[in-house]
């Protein structure tokens, strides 16, 4: 068995753990609540995350890292959009 897939299987579950948030922030647009500093700390994790794949040669920690950061991005992009609508 590729261990691999362990970290495939891993990554899928914890990166979707993102979408439900995006996908609330983005239809009701209100981001009330939301820590701006849990993101952007989160988001540096991640990004180290993915270099540490990258350096070891992971394929399913730089996929995940690399979706997830995306996610957060996405998050972070909508509190600053509608701060002023909150």
């Amino acid at each position: 068995m590729d261990v691999e897939i362990i970290g495939f299987v891993a990554a899928l579950l914890t990166t979707s753990a993102f979408v439900p948030q995006v996908i609330k922030v983005w239809k009701s647009k209100y981001s009330n609540g939301v820590s701006v500093s849990m993101y952007l700390i989160l988001l540096l994790g991640v990004f180290l995350w993915g270099v540490y794949g990258y350096l070891i040669g992971s394929m399913s920690i730089i996929i995940a890292n690399t979706v997830t950061g995306l996610l957060q991005l996405m998050i972070l992009i909508l509190i600053l959009t509608n701060k002023n609508k909150d």
